[in-house]
């Protein structure tokens, strides 16, 4: 079991070092949208999971996911130079839907908020009246 800190520290080199490539050595147009949100290792750091977003509709998802495939066993060669490690950690890729979930928040707060407004006038017009 590694101490958090150097588990931390190795996800964090790990997602340096995978954008890098992801945005200047692999030669693969598909791989223009995507950005590498975060890394998780196991606490062993026998396995770990990259997590990626991309911009686009589920069709651009699906591209971008056969994409990471075919370069995965690229990134992982490139990651294991830079890692001070003994093992490398196993990567693998999966979907952030964070992003997606924040936004769609922000949205529904959004518009909880302009309901709000319409039901209810400002606190300043409301004082005015009385």
């Amino acid at each position: 079991m590694a101490n958090p800190r150097t588990l931390a520290r190795l996800e964090s080199r790990i997602q340096e070092r995978a954008a890098y490539c992801l945005q200047f050595e692999v030669k693969d147009p598909r791989a223009s949208l995507l950005t590498v949100t975060r890394v998780e290792l196991a606490p062993d750091v026998s396995k770990g999971t990259i997590f990626y977003s991309c911009l686009g509709d589920e069709a651009e998802r699906e591209k971008s996911r056969r994409m990471l495939e075919s370069a995965a066993g690229f990134i992982q060669r490139q990651v294991a130079r830079v890692l001070e490690t003994r093992t490398v950690p196993h990567l693998t890729w999966s979907f952030d839907e964070s992003i997606a979930r924040a936004s769609a928040l922000d949205q529904l707060i959004s518009e909880a908020r302009e309901r709000d407004d319409s039901i209810r006038p400002p606190e300043d017009e409301a004082t005015e009246d009385s």
